[in-house]
């Protein structure tokens, strides 16, 4: 598994121009991990209907 990480954050990396700042890479990292995050979870059923949010927000 941590191999298969590896290769993740290196394509990742790989694929930034030349002048990407330390930040930017950063930055791609964590939207990528945030992506993966968000499809696991759409995958397991965790997440919020839309119509329990808008009833949510309607209370603030």
């Amino acid at each position: 598994m941590a191999t298969l990480v590896k290769e993740r954050i290196s394509k990742i990396v790989a694929k930034q121009p030349a002048d990407s700042s330390y930040d930017e890479i950063l930055r791609e990292l964590v939207f990528a991990r945030m992506i993966e995050k968000g499809l696991d979870d759409s995958k397991n059923n965790r997440t919020t209907k839309h119509e329990d949010l808008k009833k949510e927000i309607e209370l603030w």
